[in-house]
């Protein structure tokens, strides 16, 4: 498999349940799995990550597992006879004391009951992510009165946004918490949490998780518009998580398609100057749900986010439902790989003006520039305890591969969100001395055919090894 840089997010779902589909998924080169506590219960969930790790682990890769959380979905109830068509300028009304399953032409129930006190005469409402549009005319206690502006077929239990955002909806809901106790059990690597609207529903689901005796890195959902037009609250909320999620779903619904390709470089760039891994996701490869081929604007999506420097890109309903989820996978990865050979692509001025306040970092940004200007470097490689190095290093553009040796399973599927890092298990107590901890990595390399006799490595460690923040080494190796 040629080397490829950016990761890929693939969503487990039917498509992937069998074993013979879900192997050739990992061999297609996933590195992380998506389980979406949207769909499916407990078991499926618990089956899943059991059959993932047992597959990486036959297959010989190592692939991350992420829970996502459903979040607060804001949607309407049921209608008597499952659908309804609404043309435009018709009235319609959302009522949220009208019974669940008892939806007419003229009016709907809403599972959440605080939209009339979110909403006013003139605000756009959009439903079904945003293929629908109406505008308020009038709240009357628990009715919301509105004029249809774009209509179309409207079935049970489709979603709402506000237009602009500001629905009050709290981002952790009753089965959320039930679902970060079960993600805790199932040791998820990530967990992402959506529509957060400050930094303190973040560290909420943190301590949660942790309750519950998690360890997962968190991953915020950028996907309320109130937080992109906030700097500072969206600065706050990338620094409170691990990771974030660019969810351009919801997102583009509530600010409009026009601006989210400007938002959607905006948070790529904050993120990686934050030290944030980032991955950008929804309807990247949708026409492969059905097609074996994607649309040249697919390719262009995929392509563009990779020149902006996400670290993954992820498919949904392409794998958790499609055709063919293997090919997605593959033609995702051959379009990463093709734009990864741009000039673009390798070139950086991440925090070269910075000053650094911890010896780890200042290592890692030493160590990228070295590698970057030294003839005759082929790869770097980075003993890591907790994988803060190997982060550090992946902010930094290059096409030179990073090699995380690590002493456990877990740091391994840490680093594999991170855009260019490879790992292998490595423990440096096995050998007496650093000239055979050396020698030990570099043999990995040679077997995995990076390097060959004559060629640089670059090498960091710590004096005190195993030790988490106590990199203080570089060395300039030769095979």
């Amino acid at each position: 498999m040629a080397y490829r840089r950016t990761k890929i997010v693939a969503t487990l779902g039917p498509a992937t349940d069998s074993p013979e589909a879900l192997e050739d998924l990992i061999k297609a080169g996933v590195d992380l799995v998506r389980i979406n506590f949207s769909h499916g219960d407990r078991d499926d969930h618990i089956r899943r990550v059991r059959q993932v790790r047992e597959t990486a682990d036959r297959v010989g890769r190592t692939v991350a597992v992420m829970g996502d959380l459903q979040g607060p979905k804001i949607r309407i109830a049921r209608f008597k006879d499952k659908s309804i068509e609404l043309a435009e300028n018709d009235s319609f009304i959302l009522d949220a004391q009208l019974e669940s399953d008892a939806g007419t032409q003229a009016c709907v129930g809403i599972d959440y009951k605080q939209l009339p006190n979110d909403c006013q005469s003139g605000d756009v409402l959009l439903l079904d992510d945003g293929r629908i549009s109406l505008k308020v005319e009038e709240v009357e206690d628990s009715r919301v009165h509105c004029r249809v502006i774009n209509g179309g077929i409207l079935s049970n239990n489709k979603g709402i946004n506000r237009q602009g955002g500001g629905l009050s909806a709290p981002a952790l809901t009753d089965k959320d918490r039930q679902d970060i106790v079960l993600a805790a059990e199932m040791d998820v690597d990530y967990l992402a949490v959506s529509f957060p609207r400050e930094p303190a529903d973040i560290e909420l689901a943190r301590e949660l998780l942790q309750q519950a005796g998690g360890k997962a890195s968190m991953v915020a959902k950028i996907e309320r518009a109130e937080l992109v037009q906030d700097c500072e609250l969206m600065e706050g909320v990338i620094r409170a998580s691990n990771a974030v999620m660019v969810a351009r779903g919801d997102l583009g619904v509530e600010i409009g398609d026009a601006e989210l390709i400007g938002v959607q470089k905006r948070i790529i760039s904050l993120a990686r100057h934050l030290n944030r891994p980032v991955i950008t996701a929804t309807q990247m490869m949708e026409s492969m749900i059905h097609n074996s081929q994607p649309t040249r604007a697919e390719v262009f999506d995929v392509a563009n986010a990779v020149l902006d420097g996400t670290d993954a890109v992820m498919l949904s309903a392409e794998t958790a439902t499609g055709s063919n989820p293997d090919r997605v996978v593959e033609a995702m990865a051959n379009i990463c790989r093709g734009a990864e050979k741009q000039p673009g692509a390798k070139v950086s001025r991440h925090r070269m003006e910075f000053t650094f306040s911890r010896s780890d970092e200042t290592i890692a940004m030493a160590t990228m520039y070295a590698a970057n200007h030294l003839q005759g470097v082929k790869a770097i490689i980075c003993l890591t305890e907790s994988g803060s190095t190997p982060l550090w290093m992946s902010r930094i553009d290059s096409g030179l591969p990073i090699y995380a040796l690590c002493r456990s399973e877990k740091s391994r599927r840490r680093v594999a969100l991170y855009r260019g890092v490879s790992s292998a298990l490595f423990d440096p107590f096995e050998w007496k001395d650093g000239t055979e901890v050396n020698r030990k990595a570099i043999e990995l390399l040679l077997a995995d055919g990076v390097v060959k006799s004559g060629d640089r490595v670059v090498m960091t460690k710590g004096d005190t090894l195993a030790v988490v923040g106590e990199t203080n080494t570089l060395k300039i190796l030769t095979v």
